[in-house]
């Protein structure tokens, strides 16, 4: 007697299972982007209120970015909601697709599930009723990794009573990387966006890219679903306390700092656009594109300038031309020390402007001192910072017998 002709594919059933769950892992985990390809940019808008520079900026740089992704409220450590209250008719007006973005304050250790999912679908409510191009909700909480698994569950709530269309995504922090628990909260978001820029160390500046680079491969090796990497377009400044911690550290927000040692942390333009090649050469598994923190205006001062930041979006070269010039102030023959930036890309402060033999008086100004030494009298940088491109910054005075007195600039 024959077989049955249905015992036969039983047999071959074990490999046929494995298959199938090979072909389905494969199509779940993010496939590797093709080398040598421009990634994407998106801007984070940060700013807790809105100008007319910010304004102007959302105008002027819309066309530089995929989306915004907009901070529209932030829950603080007590619970209490604070209203970004960005302008919706300047968001629609720039055409361009935006991210919600609800930030929770770390030190929110009971998310109270019903107070965020509510404060998300009015908020999104709101925004689209405005005319906004909404492309999705993000949620932006810097939580310490023993919450990663209270954080998931809350998420797979929000995501679960999110309306059909609008993506999930959260921003995540390099310290969660060695979490067990990590794999299972990305599995929840559509998409995450790992931040590599931050103070850990004041010796160690806001980026480090060798160390953003080792977190990015880490990271695609964690998640199976799409990504970008936020990196920074500005600065800080840090102060810490005798034993080297971290007292206070002010970026887009004056802050009350402390007594003590500070420092100006700044991540060059040239740096970064260095950093962005090597990722466009040779993108990590599953990166999706890049987000920017943060969108630059007029008025912030530690954020690069507008045309740098649109320069480096734009994979230009960056051509700084950072010159020094003496200019009449007034009478008794003194003159200001200005020194202008005419290139399209935001320059370190010069080291020291040497001042010619002939000046008898002189002084430093806006964060420049009178020094001297063997070569003679010179204007030396108190503290770094950047000279933006198309500016003009008084440093100093001096008073001069040569009616031409010459000006060296040393890097």
């Amino acid at each position: 007697m024959h077989a049955p002709r249905i015992a036969r594919p039983l047999l071959h059933w074990p490999r046929l299972a494995a298959l199938c769950s090979l072909l389905l892992l494969t199509a779940c985990e993010p496939a590797a982007p093709p080398p040598n390809t421009v990634l994407p940019n998106d801007a984070y808008v940060w700013q807790r209120r809105w100008t007319p520079a910010v304004t102007r900026a959302l105008a002027d740089g819309a066309d530089a970015v995929r989306s915004w992704r907009v901070l529209a409220a932030e829950m603080r450590a007590d619970g209490v909601w604070f209203d970004a209250a960005p302008d919706l008719a300047a968001l629609a007006a720039s055409q361009r697709p935006v991210v919600l973005v609800l930030r929770l304050d770390g030190r929110v250790n009971d998310l109270p599930p019903d107070r965020i999912i509510a404060r998300a679908t009015a908020t999104l409510a709101a925004w689209r009723g405005a005319g906004v191009t909404l492309a999705g909700l993000e949620i932006d909480y810097d939580c310490a990794t023993s919450r990663l698994p209270a954080y998931a569950a809350m998420l797979a709530g929000l995501k679960a009573r999110l309306e059909p269309g609008v993506p999930l995504s959260i921003t995540a922090l390099p310290t969660w990387l060695n979490s067990p628990e990590l794999p299972a909260l990305l599995a929840v978001p559509d998409e995450t966006v790992l931040q590599v820029h931050a103070v850990q160390n004041p010796t160690l500046g806001l980026f480090d890219g060798k160390r953003a680079h080792a977190w990015l491969d880490a990271y695609s090796r964690q998640t199976q679903r799409p990504w970008r990497v936020a990196l920074p377009s500005y600065g800080s400044r840090v102060a810490w306390d005798d034993s080297g911690q971290i007292a206070a550290i002010e970026s887009e927000r004056p802050a009350l700092m402390p007594g003590g040692r500070s420092a100006e942390l700044l991540v060059a333009p040239a740096d970064m656009a260095a950093f962005v090649a090597t990722l466009d050469r040779d993108p990590p598994r599953g990166l999706a594109g890049i987000v920017w923190f943060r969108l630059p205006t007029q008025a912030d001062t530690r954020a690069w300038s507008l045309p740098t930041w649109r320069a480096v979006l734009a994979r230009q070269p960056l051509t700084p031309d950072v010159t020094v010039a003496a200019q009449a102030a007034g009478a008794g023959g003194a003159r200001d020390v200005l020194l202008a930036n005419r290139g399209n890309s935001d320059a370190p402060l010069p080291f020291a402007i040497r001042l010619d033999g002939t000046c008898r008086a002189a002084d430093g100004i806006n964060g420049y001192t009178l020094e001297y030494d063997r070569q003679g009298r010179y204007l030396r940088r108190a503290q770094d910072g950047l000279l933006r491109a198309g500016v003009e910054r008084a440093i100093g005075w001096i008073r001069c017998d040569s009616a031409t007195p010459s000006l060296h600039v040393q890097p």
